[in-house]
């Protein structure tokens, strides 16, 4: 078994250890919450990791074995596979709050948390409206899988034995947490103002959402918190940054792609899934500069009317093709995966840690799901 997939199930293997602990918890609370470790247990299931990774490479590549004791570089070693656990607690979290942000009724296939909670209460014949049921559940869930991933974090950075290292990747994870809330609601706030602002400026709207909400997140905090870890200076960080936010804008973009022309088998989600949650992405963004101001009035019309039939997704992605926005998503894809690639070189890290950032770097840009 190679590295990655020996790292991947050693995060499993904690997330799963974790939550029996917390399931034990809730049980001494009530076995009424008990739904609560069945569901999360599902979403904390497989996934790409693709956050944890980048955690973990950047903290291998950085890392000077020499300057550490056995124990020392064992403790350092529990505490990055710890770390890579919680990034995966505070994604499932995102999730779960995004899934009830974009109405989104599945998630990798199976019903997002909210619906399960929903279904719930439907089976139980309880009072008051199901739907509410799971979307008050699921937002309380989100936020307990925050403080999960905070609680799992914090213990990870007490076995660090670089004091200073801890200090500075908690500076980071913070300032993952601030961004990608702010790049959340920046999102939520296009969904519903972007149609009544100006039409040229949408692209620039969509990429500062991009920017905020996902690249950072995704790419470079994750590079940034394994980094510090292991004790890399600011140059390093700064570095890890002109890789990460390039790449990390490539993975959002494929995600638009995806999520307008994905295969439903592949990508555990309703056909442009997108598209009915009414998301301004730069893929839409693209699509409404080029089309006729009439054409792009009737596409913005569509965009927000939420329930759409396949006809209507079938015309929306038509338009998306023809006005060639589709067509240059996916040139700003290859040239900022380029642009990070070429930034990758000047990275001061391990010569097989950068192999591997390759390769997860083409991984993210080509995968289909």
């Amino acid at each position: 078994m190679n590295e990655m997939a020996t790292l991947l199930e050693l995060i499993q293997g904690r997330l799963d250890d974790f939550l029996i602990q917390q399931r034990a918890r809730l049980a001494e609370i009530s076995e009424d919450l008990s739904p609560i470790g069945e569901h999360v247990g599902d979403l904390l299931q497989g996934g790409k990791r693709f956050r944890a990774q980048f955690a973990y490479l950047s903290w291998l590549g950085s890392l000077d074995r020499t300057a550490l004791t056995e124990d020392q570089l064992t403790a350092s070693t529990e505490a990055i596979v710890e770390v890579c656990a919680a990034l995966e607690l505070f994604h499932a979290a995102a999730l779960v709050h995004d899934d009830v942000i974009d109405l989104s009724d599945s998630r990798r296939g199976k019903p997002a948390i909210h619906k399960r909670f929903e279904r719930n209460h439907e089976a139980a014949h309880w009072a008051g409206n199901s739907a509410r049921f799971g979307t008050s559940s699921a937002i309380l869930i989100g936020d307990l899988l925050l403080g999960w991933a905070m609680e799992m974090f914090s213990t990870a950075l007490a076995k660090l034995p670089d004091r200073e290292a801890a200090i500075a990747t908690r500076r980071q994870y913070e300032l993952m947490q601030f961004e990608v809330m702010a790049g959340q609601f920046l999102d939520v706030l296009e969904e519903n103002a972007g149609p009544s602002r100006a039409l040229h400026e949408a692209v620039g709207r969509a990429n500062r959402v991009m920017l905020y909400k996902t690249a950072k997140y995704s790419v470079e905090a994750p590079l940034a918190i394994g980094a510090a870890m292991a004790g890399a200076d600011d140059e390093v960080l700064r570095s890890l940054s002109a890789f990460g936010v390039p790449l990390g804008l490539a993975f959002q973009l494929k995600d638009d792609i995806l999520g307008v022309f994905g295969s439903p088998e592949k990508t555990g989600k309703p056909v442009g899934d997108d598209l009915r949650e009414g998301k301004r992405t730069v893929l839409v963004g693209l699509t409404r500069e080029a089309l006729p101001a009439s054409q792009a009035r009737i596409f913005d019309e569509l965009l927000t009317e939420g329930e759409l039939s396949e006809q209507q997704i079938a015309q929306l992605q038509r338009e998306i093709v023809d006005s060639g926005a589709l067509v240059k998503c996916e040139r700003m894809i290859e040239q900022l995966a380029e642009q990070s690639l070429l930034a990758l070189e000047t990275v001061e890290l391990t010569d097989s840690a950068k192999a591997s950032l390759r390769k997860l770097a083409r991984l993210v840009v080509e995968r289909e799901n």
